[in-house]
C-alpha cells in the first residue's frame, strides 16, 4: 500500500491543479480536479486528446455522484449499488458545476466510482471529484503499470502513485442512462448482467468523426501500439517478422503468446502484453480473433479499435 503522506502530496498536488497518475483497478488514470478548467485543460494538453472526447468523473461515494448531476433516476441508483465500486461509469445529465472541458460541451457527464483502494484514497483526501482519462497519448496504449505511465508520459505528469498492475486491464463499461438505457462503450460488467437489473439496453451505433463523443474510446483508431497490430483467423500470419498472440491455433510466427482462454484473465493480460511486444520492434503483431461471445464483446471491441477499425 501506498505510505499516506504519499496521498496527502498527490491530492494536495490535485488541489493545486496540477496532474497525478494514479491505479484503477482497470487502468492507470491521469487525474486532474474534475472542478477546476484549467486543471483539465492540462489533461487534453498532455495527451493530445481533442476536445470532442470527453473525460470520466471519479468520485468516492454516491453522495458526491449525485451531487454532479442534474438528475439520478432509480436505475442510476440500482446500478450503482449492484457495481459500484466497479469498472461501470454512468452518464447523466450534469450539474452546474461540470466545467464544458470535462465533457466536451455536452449537457451529460460520465461518472463511475473506481475499486481500487489508492484511487479511493486519492479522492477522499483531495476532496474533489478526479477528472481522469487513461495516463498514455492519445489513442495509443492504455498503461497498466506505473512504469507504462513514466515511459509514456515522463515529466508531463507532476506525480505518479505506484498502485502495482491493474487487475481488470481494460476501460470501464460506459452506459448512458440519459434517455433511454444505451451502451456507449463494452466493458467487464456487459450488458446481459445490466439488462438483469434495469430491463433493455441499446447498443450505440457509428460515431462521426469531428462530433462530440458521448463517451471516451469511441474513435475507430484507439488503444493502439506503436507497432501494426492486425486480427488474423485460422493463424494466416503475414509475410516478414512478429508477434501473434492465440488461445486456440499455434502458428509459425518469430515470437508466439499463448493468451487465456478465459475473456477476464485475457483482458487482464491484453494491454500488458501488448506493451512488452511494442517495445520488441516487431514488424507486426498478429492477434487471433476471439470468440464472437457476449462475454468476449469488450476485448474484441479493443482489439478491433487497436487495428484501425478491422
Amino acid at each position: 500500500m501506498i505510505p499516506q503522506q504519499e496521498i496527502e502530496r498527490a491530492a494536495r498536488l490535485i488541489r493545486e491543479g496540477r496532474l497525478v497518475a494514479f491505479p484503477t483497478e482497470t487502468v492507470y488514470g491521469l487525474g486532474a480536479n474534475a472542478l477546476d478548467r484549467a486543471a483539465v485543460r492540462r489533461i487534453f494538453e498532455v495527451k493530445g486528446r481533442p476536445s470532442t472526447s470527453p473525460i470520466i468523473v471519479h468520485v468516492d461515494s454516491l453522495d458526491m455522484a449525485r451531487r454532479l448531476v442534474r438528475e439520478w433516476p432509480e436505475s442510476a441508483e440500482k446500478l450503482a449499488n449492484r457495481f459500484w465500486p466497479g469498472p461501470l461509469t454512468l452518464v447523466l445529465p450534469r450539474a452546474p458545476v461540470i466545467p464544458d472541458e470535462v465533457t466536451a460541451g455536452l449537457n451529460t457527464v460520465g461518472i463511475r466510482m473506481p475499486a481500487h483502494p489508492v484511487a479511493l484514497a486519492l479522492i477522499r483526501a483531495a476532496g474533489v471529484p478526479i477528472a481522469a482519462p487513461s495516463a498514455n497519448p492519445f489513442t495509443r496504449l492504455s498503461p497498466t503499470t506505473a512504469e507504462h505511465v513514466r515511459q509514456s508520459l515522463g515529466d508531463a505528469v507532476d506525480m505518479i502513485l505506484d498502485g502495482g498492475p491493474t487487475q481488470v486491464g481494460i476501460e470501464s463499461t460506459v452506459l448512458s442512462l440519459a434517455g433511454a438505457p444505451r451502451l456507449l462503450r463494452p466493458g467487464m460488467i456487459l450488458r446481459e448482467q445490466i439488462e438483469e437489473l434495469i430491463g433493455p439496453v441499446e447498443v450505440s451505433g457509428r460515431i462521426e468523426n469531428g462530433a462530440p463523443h458521448p463517451s471516451p474510446g469511441m474513435h475507430p483508431r484507439h488503444y493502439s501500439p506503436k507497432t501494426r497490430l492486425l486480427l488474423v483467423t485460422d493463424g494466416a500470419l503475414p509475410a516478414g517478422r512478429g508477434a501473434y498472440l492465440w488461445i486456440r491455433r499455434p502458428a509459425p510466427a518469430a515470437r508466439s503468446v499463448q493468451m487465456p482462454a478465459e475473456a477476464a484473465a485475457y483482458a487482464a493480460r491484453l494491454y500488458e502484453t501488448l506493451h512488452a511486444l511494442d517495445a520488441e520492434g516487431w514488424e507486426w503483431i498478429a492477434v487471433e480473433k476471439p470468440p464472437e461471445a457476449p462475454e468476449w464483446i469488450p476485448v474484441l471491441d479493443r482489439l478491433r479499435r487497436a487495428a484501425g477499425g478491422q
